[in-house]
Parts: structure tokens; C-alpha cells; sequence
């Protein structure tokens, strides 16, 4: 289950990062926050994850 969640977190980065590049190459500045905001929202589900796996029995 772990996997699964490391997974979904990495792809909620990479299209955040894609949404904030894509927002800044067409000069749309509330479409590059969204995708900061996903980006961050993807780190911080990855970091949860390596604390699950760092205090894992």
C-alpha cells in the first residue's frame, strides 16, 4: 500500500510541475500558483510516507 501512495504522491508533483511551468510560459499567474500548490501538496503527501516508513516496526 505503501508503494501505491508513494506513487500518487510523485504524480501529484510532477503534474503540479507541470502545471506551474505551464502557467509561467503563457504568463498566467493563478494557473502556476495551482500548480505550486499541487507540487507542495505532492511533497508533503511524500514526506508522510517516508515518516510511515521510518517509525515502521
Amino acid at each position: 500500500m505503501a508503494k501505491d501512495e508513494k506513487a500518487k504522491a510523485k504524480a501529484q508533483q510532477v503534474k503540479g510541475k507541470v502545471e506551474k511551468e505551464a502557467g509561467r510560459a503563457v504568463g498566467n499567474e493563478r494557473l502556476a500558483a495551482k500548480g505550486r500548490a499541487k507540487e507542495s501538496e505532492g511533497h508533503a503527501r511524500a514526506a508522510k510516507e517516508k515518516a510511515k516508513d521510518t517509525f515502521k516496526p
